[in-house]
């Protein structure tokens, strides 16, 4: 019998020795792997062996030996054919090699250029028509299908009939493209539209042979990936056309003013001529340049009758070249559309939450508000004031401002006169809070009287008002409080005074503010409360940071609201009372595509009865100064306005649905915003400038 004895145990490892063991395994481990994959490699290989022993001979023949035996002088160094054949065929491998892993490894940029997506933003009157366009580059995106199909054939007739049928690129064309390159020659021509396009969206103009290279590879990928009508419609988007335009809309514009869908055969084919290079083919510039584009256009128009996409009798027609027009119509700077470009761009970007940026990328439709035929009004009206006051009195004159604005009862801006040009002056008078409102301000007190009543004793109740409360209308009395006289910060009572110092005796409301009465509404401010005044002016529309410090003054018309905001709060009275904060955009889209807007919605500001007695007031007042118009439009209601120290001359006043303000001053803008005095230039009472412009706006002649 036989006893098993155990192995015995293995002696412990020196420190050190578990980590080299493991070492030599993971060498080992790798060694094997790497014979198993050859052996694998081997085993997929295998098939071939009878024809690597079968080409072995003419592999070896094809090793060049020198000299060659059997051959005699310069012979004797020279390649057999063999040897001609497999270097060729060895460089073809190679290049074919290098070019799929070239295609493989090239990936379609993400980022497109900046110049080639960027567009302008067109703005829009309000029936619809263009107003102006804005932006660093002339360019609006077009829709393939709004594209006539004559005009894309025009282009691909002059710049790669076989476009729908080529891979993307042109072998020959990229030779004769790199010949070029090397040799400094004309740039002109070789590229597909496909090439074109990647090199305006992707790539730069540089001529290097890299670049080149890449644009091809990128073309190839792109043609794979994207439809023949998509990079179509991407190309005639981004091409430079001169004149500033990118794009076949722009180009249709600056050279024919009328949109792309409008453009016969003819315009097309001499829009297309300037893809070779407008500044030599834009036929304005010289008779050199007309010679050439005439002759492109011929050229253009004979190709698409060989491609047949235009039949011979269609090219007979067109005999005269379409001279374009002599300049861009799309340039208009410095007029008074630009004032409303400014108000309609900072109300879009708030109104649809655009950041600068965004807006600035373009690609928007911008529908404002603005009325053409009451804007040119106005501006006509203003533009013969200023001319009249240079010619009368040139030293006033020359700092003479008139800010107007009309606002319709549901709050959209009409019109409005922002300055004589905005290249010299941005400054907008019609939306400028820099001078006193004056008695013009008085409806906004009379509201506030009504609205809320007065209080005759110091928290006690409210005692209602009526058109026909009788207040005092001398001049030089005191602003009384439930306590007393009122008295300001020197020690002084302070007292109410009239224009011209004139006392009225007792007066109810109603006359006070048809004759413009100051001392009743200095009062009826402090009785019904100044803080009551001022919330009423707020709710009707004026500004919160245009009013200044609350004492018995402010119901004088301290406060600076714009003449875009007291036409807006003269709406509300002509809106019965409910108010829409202004606003100059209607709709917005972008290439077409609407964007959700914030529309203002109408607010109640005062009682309905409130607003029907502040109208029937101005009503008064308008016929008591203009009898005869009134008599004509018996629906006309509107007051003048006078600051202190004669700094501003006002008229505000509604027709219906429509309210218009107008103001006149005078100011240095070089030296400070301190208004100083008119010096007669708003005329006289009864030769008003501020009532004349006013008329103007509201269509009295």
């Amino acid at each position: 019998m036989q006893l098993r004895v155990p192995a015995p145990p293995e002696p412990p490892e020196r420190a050190g020795g578990g980590r080299a063991e493991r070492r030599r395994s993971a060498r080992l481990s790798a060694r094997q792997r790497a014979e198993a994959t050859a052996r694998r490699l081997l085993a997929l290989l295998a098939p071939l062996a009878p024809y690597v022993r079968r080409l072995a001979p003419y592999a070896r023949r094809l090793k060049p030996v020198y000299p060659r035996p059997g051959r005699t002088g310069w012979r004797r160094w020279m390649p057999s054919w063999r040897q001609w054949i497999g270097g060729v065929l060895t460089s073809f491998g190679l290049l074919s090699a290098f070019l799929v892993t070239a295609y493989a490894m090239t990936d379609i940029p993400s980022n497109l250029n900046s110049y080639a997506t960027q567009q302008d933003n067109v703005f829009f009157w309000s029936d619809g028509t263009p107003m102006a366009r804005t932006g660093w580059v002339q360019r609006q995106a077009m829709p393939l299908k709004d594209i006539p199909q004559d005009v894309r054939w025009a282009v691909l007739a002059a710049e790669n009939e076989t476009f729908y049928t080529d891979p993307g690129i042109s072998v020959r064309g990229i030779t004769r493209g790199l010949w070029q390159t090397v040799g400094e020659g004309d740039t002109a021509g070789g590229s597909t539209i496909t090439q074109q396009y990647v090199k305006n969206v992707y790539l730069n103009q540089n001529r290097t042979i890299s670049r080149k290279f890449t644009e091809a590879m990128i073309a190839l990928k792109l043609d794979n990936k994207m439809s023949k009508d998509q990079i179509l419609e991407g190309y005639l988007n981004t091409s430079w056309f001169g004149r500033g335009s990118y794009g076949i809309q722009r180009a249709a514009q600056a050279y024919y003013g009328k949109d792309v869908s409008k453009l016969d055969v003819s315009e097309a084919a001499m829009l297309a001529g300037l893809l070779k290079g407008a500044g030599l083919y834009d036929p304005t510039l010289s008779a050199a340049n007309h010679h050439r584009a005439e002759e492109r256009w011929k050229w253009i128009l004979d190709r698409m009758v060989k491609i047949h996409k235009l039949t011979p009798q269609q090219r007979a027609a067109y005999k005269a070249f379409p001279e374009p027009l002599k300049t861009n119509p799309l340039y208009n700077t410095g007029a008074q559309s630009d004032y409303l470009v400014e108000l309609a761009s900072q109300y879009a970007k708030k109104a649809a939450h655009l950041t600068d940026q965004q807006f600035d990328l373009g690609g928007y439709q911008i529908y404002t508000t603005f009325d053409r035929t009451r804007e040119q009004a106005l501006t006509d009206a203003v533009t013969k004031a200023r001319k009249q006051a240079k010619q009368k009195d040139p030293g006033p004159a020359k700092d003479a401002h008139y800010g107007a604005s009309s606002v319709a009862a549901d709050g959209r801006i009409l019109a409005v006169y922002g300055g004589p040009d905005h290249r010299t002056q941005g400054y907008n008078e019609s939306n400028a809070a820099t001078v006193p409102a004056g008695t013009a301000f008085l409806p906004f007190v009379y509201a506030a009287g009504l609205e809320h009543g007065v209080h005759k004793t110091r928290g006690g109740p409210a005692t209602p008002v009526t058109p026909d409360s009788v207040y005092d209308g001398d001049d030089n009395i005191p602003v009384m409080t439930p306590e007393g006289p009122y008295w300001d910060r020197s020690g002084k009572k302070v007292a109410a005074h009239n224009d011209g110092n004139t006392s009225y005796g007792k007066i109810t409301l109603r006359q006070a503010l048809a004759r413009s009465v100051n001392t009743p509404f200095m009062q009826l401010g402090m009785d019904a409360g100044l803080d009551k005044v001022r919330q009423t002016a707020e709710a009707a529309g004026l500004l919160s940071d245009s009013f200044g410090p609350q004492v018995p003054a402010l119901s004088l018309g301290t406060s600076t609201p714009s003449a875009i905001r007291m036409a807006s709060g003269y709406a509300t009275f002509a809106a019965g009372g409910t108010h829409t904060e202004p606003y100059s955009v209607r709709r917005i889209t972008r290439n077409g595509a609407p964007l959700p807007l914030n529309t203002p919605q109408p607010q109640r500001a005062v009682a309905t009865a409130v607003a029907q007695d502040v109208t029937d007031a101005l009503a008064d007042s308008f016929r008591a100064a203009h009898p005869s118009t009134a008599a004509a439009r018996p629906h006309l209601a509107g007051k003048a306005g006078t600051a202190a120290n004669d700094t501003a001359a006002w008229y505000a006043g509604s027709d219906d649905s429509v309210s218009t303000a107008v103001v006149v001053y005078r100011m240095n803008l070089a030296e400070s915003l301190e208004p100083l005095p008119l010096q007669g230039l708003a005329g006289t009472s009864a030769d008003s400038v501020p009532y004349r412009l006013w008329s103007a706006a509201m269509g009295l002649g």
